[in-house]
């Protein structure tokens, strides 16, 4: 373990002398910011790919990737709960091991979400350009980026109600989807048969490959969970919300991603092509004979990838500052105004829209180069998250017993077992064609990060 700078070094602090973050969200944003924040374009849309390889055992796949996801939620909601900040996980693995750790958390996880904005804004702009063809896509995404840029600087509330709404269609919507299926499954829907066990019948039809290619699919599906505890630092009562995001965590992935992949491989053949050419969830409502299905879908796929831009241009906004309010990074990020680190905001666009005009200008080399080097980024997150829960449980039962709102279960033994859950998928994309070289992308960045942030932490150490 690297050297760390000193025996037990005091609670990184944020501020560094700039005006404070503002308080502005309220605990029905949290709370819907919670329920939503587990419904991403990657269910609706990327659950396809994973159903064709893995046929009905999709479900077994998300159900072991949504325990993997639930034990890193608690472990985050333990320290979030007991140490409020919008670095959230960077700011945690700091606490336990040191300015490096934080460093290389908190920027890797900062391209992550700067890239997935470009990303999600070119989603959004296809759709809308299917809709007004001839338009083009560029406009859509640098219309969508000023938008919830502008939002994102005004206040923190603008936020919070954005993603309100947003959370609250998504919500409505895979409830709806959940209901229409269940009384089609039960043979209660008007004009529609129960298919019974039928399409179940060939549960695993690539075999262990099939279910490993469909396991790798999930667990990036469930990315985006996290932003919860960035945004509970600026709450009216952050504990309160950590606690109550992380213990209802459970029945909302039992819920909306299982139990929709268990609606959808009973009703629609799995490898029927419509599945990855429409998207699971379009290919079960035409099933069903529900009349607009398609558009219906492609608006709430809508709303769900302009809800994670508007999330994403958050959550990196408010990683930057607390790094940078932590002594790892340019200071310029750090300026707060009107409560809003709008610096960071601004910057964290214009990386976003970057990205964008990568996909435009160097479609072959850079842009799919930089895809690859996020690739496994929340693999590098959680473990970071589950390694400085080890450490920092011991710390907080010494230093404040009666403190902890949200308490790991059955510490430290699922905490060891997630970590070993995270091995075991490092092995399966290391040996998948398709994840290879994103584990090996990603792992340069974060040793080359980690690098930096270590040679920064003896430079201080020293001066």
């Amino acid at each position: 373990m690297p050297h760390r700078t000193t025996a037990s070094p005091a609670p990184p602090t944020e501020q560094a002398g700039e005006a404070p973050l503002s308080h502005g969200l309220k605990q029905r944003h949290l709370s819907m910011i919670a329920l939503g924040g587990v419904i991403g374009a990657g269910l609706f849309v990327g659950s396809g790919a994973g159903i064709a390889a893995a046929g009905p055992s999709i479900v077994v796949a998300y159900a072991v990737s949504g325990v993997l996801v639930m034990l890193v939620m608690r472990m985050l909601g333990e320290m979030s709960a007991a140490y409020p900040s919008s670095g959230s996980f960077s700011t945690h693995a700091e606490r336990a091991f040191g300015p490096w750790a934080g460093f290389t958390a908190g920027w890797s996880y900062w391209v992550l979400l700067c890239t997935a904005v470009g990303l999600e804004g070119m989603g959004a702009a296809k759709i809308v350009t299917g809709w007004l063809p001839g338009t083009p896509q560029w406009l859509w995404v640098a219309l969508f980026m000023v938008v919830f840029c502008g939002t994102n600087l005004a206040a923190v509330k603008n936020f919070g109600e954005f993603e309100f709404w947003f959370a609250a269609l998504k919500v409505g919507a895979i409830s709806l989807f959940l209901v229409l299926g269940v009384l089609a499954v039960t043979g209660v829907l008007p004009g529609t048969d129960s298919p019974g066990t039928s399409h179940l019948s060939d549960f695993l039809p690539h075999g262990g490959q099939g279910l490993i290619v469909g396991l790798l699919a999930s667990v990036f599906a469930y990315g985006g969970l996290e932003t919860v505890t960035i945004a509970a630092a600026e709450s009216q009562d952050p504990v309160r919300g950590v606690a109550s995001a992380v213990r209802t965590a459970m029945w909302r992935i039992a819920l909306f991603y299982i139990g929709s992949m268990a609606v959808i491989v009973t009703l629609v053949p799995w490898n029927a092509p419509e599945v990855v050419d429409k998207g699971p969830y379009v290919a079960t409502l035409d099933h069903l004979g529900i009349p607009g299905a398609g558009q219906l879908m492609n608006v709430v796929v809508l709303v769900a990838l302009l809800s994670a831009m508007n999330a994403n241009i958050y959550g990196s906004s408010r990683i930057a500052y607390s790094l940078v309010g932590r002594g790892q990074g340019p200071r310029a990020l750090a300026k707060v105004s009107g409560g809003v680190p709008r610096t960071a905001v601004a910057v964290s666009s214009v990386f976003g829209f970057g990205c964008v005009l990568l996909s435009y200008w160097r479609p072959d080399d850079v842009f799919p180069w930089l895809l690859n080097m996020i690739g496994a980024v929340i693999l590098v997150v959680w473990i970071f998250v589950a390694a400085a829960q080890l450490r920092l449980r011991r710390r907080l039962e010494r230093e404040a017993p009666d403190r902890p709102a949200v308490l790991m279960w059955a510490f430290p033994w699922l905490t060891w077992a997630a970590l070993a859950g995270m091995a075991a998928i490092f092995v399966l994309m290391a040996r998948q064609p398709g994840t290879r070289v994103q584990l090996y992308s990603t792992g340069a960045m974060a040793l080359v990060l980690a690098a930096a942030g270590y040679a920064w932490q003896r430079a201080r150490a020293r001066a």
